[in-house]
């Protein structure tokens, strides 16, 4: 089987890994609730952890992580050696992110990306990941609002990868999309946030 042909097939997997809705499985099977009928209705861990504590969000968080995580490590693992390797690699990334938002399985009305997107950063950019996670402590520290941390992390996450890799490698650019994908995602939080609406975790 040629590289590139396992390279398409990880892209495919890559994006139902990411599609697997971790908050509507463990909310419906754990806590015995819908998270999309609950708070803001996101899939994600911050609207987990309204419907069911801490614990229960961070679960979410690290499960939502390891779906990127995994396929980009696999992808990685497979092609070793191959042409473009760390292209692939970066396109499995993305797909798994992609999943996230729209999921096959949820009529593709998925989450907002910022647990998926921080496991992509954590392999493909490990320090502009740890920065864009310092950039989350202090923004919610000082707000405790959520979106602000979110959108704060994955502004430096974003600027980290062109600061470690440079304009000319696919990760940087990759990372730009999700971030801008992300900020998309977060628009009506921005709009609360502009009119002062946003509530505090």
């Amino acid at each position: 089987m040629s590289p590139d042909l396992i390279g398409l097939i990880l892209v495919a997997a890559g994006y139902l890994a990411g599609s697997i809705p971790f908050g509507v499985v463990l909310g419906r099977l754990v806590l015995g609730v819908d998270v999309r009928t609950v708070g803001s209705g996101n899939i994600g861990a911050t609207n987990v952890a309204r419907a069911g504590g801490k614990k229960m969000g961070v679960l979410v968080l690290v499960l939502d992580a390891a779906k990127a995580i995994v396929p980009i490590l696999v992808a990685r693992r497979l092609l070793a050696g191959a042409p473009h390797a760390e292209a692939w690699a970066t396109a499995v990334a993305v797909a798994a992110f992609v999943g996230h938002l729209f999921p096959v399985w949820l009529g593709f009305k998925g989450g907002k990306g910022v647990a998926t997107g921080l496991g992509i950063f954590a392999v493909l950019a490990p320090w502009a990941a740890l920065a864009g996670l310092l950039g989350y402590a202090v923004a919610y520290g000082l707000t405790r609002i959520s979106s602000v941390g979110s959108l704060t992390g994955t502004t430096l996450c974003a600027a980290g990868a062109f600061a470690t890799y440079g304009a000319r490698h696919p990760v940087p650019w990759a990372g730009l999309a999700i971030a801008l994908l992300i900020f998309l995602r977060h628009r009506e939080n921005i709009r609360r946030l502009v009119r002062g609406e946003e509530k505090k975790v």
